[in-house]
C-alpha cells in the first residue's frame, strides 16, 4: 500500500463590496467597464417574471447598448420556483445558448432570485462569478451579506446549497418603491430579527421610526439597509461557514421556516419569521432568559410593522411540529432553537454554542398557545 498526499492548502479573498443607494443601474455598468469581473464579456441576466419589466430587462438592454454579450433568462416568481427543478431548467437553457465558463451571472430580484442564482452560478461550470442587484427589503436584509445560496425541497427550504460568494451587491433602494406593501411588510422581519439578535439601538430606532420606514422614507430606509449589512457582516465575518456563531442569524426560523413550509408558501418568508420570532421569544420568556416587558416589546414591534404574531388557523399544529425535525440545527434527532438574551442579544449555552435543545413537548406546548 502507498499514500500519496495532495497539498492543497489555500488562501482564498472572497471580500466584496455591498453598494446602497438609488437606481444604480449606471453604478453597476460603469464598475463592469472598470473590471469588476476582469476581462469577462458574456453576462447571464436572471430574473423572475415580476422583475422582469420593472428592472431585469432593463439592465440586459443596458448591457447590450454598452457592446456586452448577454442573454435574458426569467423564471415563474415566487419561493415555488426556488428548485432544483428550475436550477436545471436554467442550467439547460444556459447551455443551449452557449453559455460556459467564460460568463457573469447578474441575479436582479429579491432572495428567491439570489438565493437560486447564486446556487446557479457555484456549480455551473464549476463555478462562474455572480453579481446580486437586489430589489427587494427581504433581500437586501438577509441576501445581501453571507453567500448562502440553496433551493428548497418537498421536506423542507434551503436544505441543498452551497457557500458561494458575489463579486458584487447593489441594494436598490429605489426599487422597494414598486413593491406591494405586504413585501415591504414581509422584509421588516429579517431587519426586526437582526436588531433583536444583534443592536437593542436599532431596536429601538425601529421602534421610534417604523412609521417612517413603511412610507418609505429615505434617511430611514437607507439606515435600515446599511444597518442590516452591519450587523450581518459582523456575524458572517466570524463564521462564513455557520460552525457556531452564525447560528444567531436562525432565531425566528426554527419555527419560521417550518410555517412556511406547511402553509405552502401562502405565507410570505418574512411573514412565517414573524411567527418564528414569536415562538422563540415566548420560549425566551419561559426559559426566563428575557423579561416579559421586552417579549411584549418584539410582539408589538412586530405588530406595529403589520407582521403577522399567531399561527394561522389553516395550519395544523401537529404537522407544524414534526415539520421542526426538518431545521438545519437538529442535531441526533433533537430540536435546537437560537433564544433571545433579552432585547439585542442572543443566548451563548456554552462556548461557542448559540443553539439549545429544546424538548418536543416544549416546543409543542408554545406552538399550541399561538
Amino acid at each position: 500500500m502507498s499514500t500519496f498526499h495532495v497539498d492543497l492548502r489555500k488562501v482564498v479573498d472572497d471580500s466584496y463590496d455591498v453598494v446602497v443607494g438609488y437606481q444604480l443601474f449606471d453604478q453597476l455598468i460603469k464598475d463592469i467597464k472598470n473590471g469588476m469581473v476582469g476581462k469577462l464579456h458574456k453576462f447571464a441576466v436572471i430574473t423572475d417574471s415580476i422583475v422582469d419589466s420593472l428592472y431585469g430587462r432593463k439592465i440586459y438592454e443596458r448591457l447590450l447598448e454598452e457592446g456586452y454579450q448577454a442573454d435574458y433568462f426569467v423564471f415563474p416568481e415566487g419561493e415555488k420556483s426556488k428548485t432544483r427543478e428550475m436550477k436545471a431548467e436554467l442550467e439547460d437553457q444556459l447551455l443551449a445558448k452557449g453559455f460556459r465558463r467564460d460568463c457573469c451571472m447578474i441575479a436582479v430580484g429579491g432572495g428567491v432570485v439570489t438565493d437560486l442564482v447564486g446556487f446557479l452560478a457555484g456549480t455551473f461550470g464549476r463555478g462562474v462569478p455572480f453579481i446580486n442587484y437586489a430589489t427587494t427589503l427581504l433581500a437586501a436584509a438577509d441576501a445581501s451579506v453571507g453567500g448562502k445560496t440553496a433551493v428548497d425541497t418537498p421536506l423542507a427550504t434551503n436544505l441543498i446549497g452551497l457557500f458561494n460568494q458575489p463579486v458584487k451587491v447593489y441594494l436598490d433602494i429605489a426599487t422597494w418603491e414598486s413593491l406591494p406593501k405586504r413585501q415591504i411588510i414581509s422584509g421588516l422581519a429579517e431587519t426586526i430579527k437582526h436588531a433583536c439578535l444583534a443592536d437593542k439601538d436599532f431596536f429601538i430606532y425601529l421602534e421610534d421610526h417604523m412609521d417612517d420606514i413603511l412610507k418609505l422614507d429615505k434617511t430611514a430606509c437607507e439606515h435600515i439597509a446599511e444597518e442590516n449589512c452591519r450587523i450581518k457582516y459582523e456575524v458572517v465575518m466570524k463564521d462564513e461557514r455557520e460552525s457556531g456563531l452564525r447560528e444567531v442569524l436562525n432565531l425566528g426560523h426554527t419555527v419560521g421556516r417550518a410555517v412556511e413550509t406547511v402553509s405552502d408558501y401562502e405565507l410570505m418568508h418574512g411573514e412565517a419569521v414573524a411567527i418564528g420570532l414569536v415562538a422563540a421569544v415566548d420560549l425566551s420568556l419561559k426559559l426566563e432568559l428575557i423579561s416579559k416587558e421586552d417579549r411584549d416589546r418584539v410582539v408589538a414591534l412586530l405588530d406595529k410593522a403589520g407582521l403577522p404574531t399567531v399561527i394561522p388557523d389553516y395550519i395544523d399544529r401537529e404537522v407544524l411540529v414534526k415539520k421542526l425535525y426538518t431545521d438545519k440545527k437538529v442535531r441526533d434527532g433533537r430540536l435546537r432553537f437560537v433564544l433571545q438574551d433579552g432585547i439585542g442579544s442572543v443566548k451563548e449555552f456554552e462556548p461557542g454554542v448559540f443553539a439549545t435543545p429544546i424538548s418536543e413537548g416544549m416546543a409543542r406546548e408554545i406552538i399550541m398557545n399561538m
